[in-house]
């Protein structure tokens, strides 16, 4: 028996580990990171599927670093009063009138139900997608419960889109242009045409015109006067089958670097896929931030479509 918390390099050469595999361990623990449960241990990039079903019926994790449950605090009734605990409780939490998701602050959505750290994910959500304007977009980020949608759903105002009249120009929608379309652009030339598609046929679409500005050759010059002039659908955005979608699909996508992809691929065929954003976070997959980044471009099969 051995807890992957404790053991020594030498002790991983011992279990059949090669040296580059046991010192990864030693670098893995040495960055902070601990083994909680026994399945914790095949998220170490080092160890194979194949060597962790050997050893997992020899893993003993230590009560130092185990997983507790969460233990609610008795209070005696002569120390705490309950009723002063449910009041301070509801006088927090503000009744929901009609609002706008656009526009809501952190203090304001941390009012209405949500933790604070629930209501700074949202907000950097909503400002990663340029807004939120349907219900289905607030559904997609991952903070946002089934019971809480159904809660906020009658509340929620969005906004429509303006239509263009006869005296304005007509905005060219960057999903939809070819690159006809995308050089009478002022701002847009021939070159700047072909790596705007290319790198949108790499990303899936844009789902909010910041991302203009990672296409290269796009200077902030340029950006600056291009944005005057277009706007995005992010519903045209083509979504990759996370629980599915092959290797080599995966691997184009701009928003996952190599080393996501490793980390990703080896855990979904460990345990067989992921429903919702938040468990690739669970997983170490992705940090907060780069899980809102690729989020409006994963689906969450849960089995294959023909």
């Amino acid at each position: 028996m051995f807890d992957p918390n404790t053991i020594d390099y030498h002790s991983l050469l011992a279990l059949g580990f090669s040296r580059n595999e046991a010192l990864g361990i030693v670098k893995f623990r040495a960055r902070g990171k601990r083994f909680e449960i026994k399945e914790d241990f095949a998220s170490c990039y080092t160890v194979s599927e194949d060597m962790y079903r050997r050893l997992e019926p020899y893993i003993a994790i230590g009560e130092e670093f185990a997983l507790k449950p969460f233990k609610q605090k008795e209070y005696h009734a002569h120390h705490y009063d309950t009723s002063r605990r449910y009041a301070r409780r509801t006088r927090d939490t503000l009744a929901l009138t009609p609002f706008r998701l656009d526009t809501a602050s952190i203090s304001y959505l941390s009012k209405i139900g949500f933790s604070v750290r629930q209501a700074e994910v949202l907000v950097k959500y909503r400002d990663m997608r340029g807004g939120l304007r349907t219900i289905d977009e607030v559904a997609e980020c991952y903070v946002v419960s089934d019971e809480m949608l159904v809660r906020l759903q009658p509340y929620l105002i969005f906004d429509e889109e303006p239509e263009a009249t006869d005296n304005e120009p007509q905005l060219v929608e960057i999903n939809r242009a070819d690159s006809t379309a995308l050089v009478s652009i002022r701002g847009i030339g021939a070159k700047s045409a072909m790596a705007i598609i290319d790198y949108r046929q790499r990303l899936g679409g844009f789902h909010k015109l910041e991302q203009l500005s990672e296409v290269r050759g796009i200077t902030e010059r340029n950006y600056e006067l291009i944005v005057q002039q277009i706007w995005c659908d992010s519903c045209e955005i083509q979504k990759i089958s996370i629980n599915f979608a092959p290797a080599e699909e995966l691997a184009g996508h701009p928003y996952l670097p190599p080393t996501a992809l490793r980390k990703l691929l080896k855990t979904r065929q460990l345990k067989g896929g992921w429903t919702t954003i938040g468990e690739l976070v669970k997983d170490k997959i992705f940090t907060e931030d780069e899980a809102a980044r690729i989020a409006p471009y994963l689906r969450f099969d849960v089995q294959q479509t023909e």
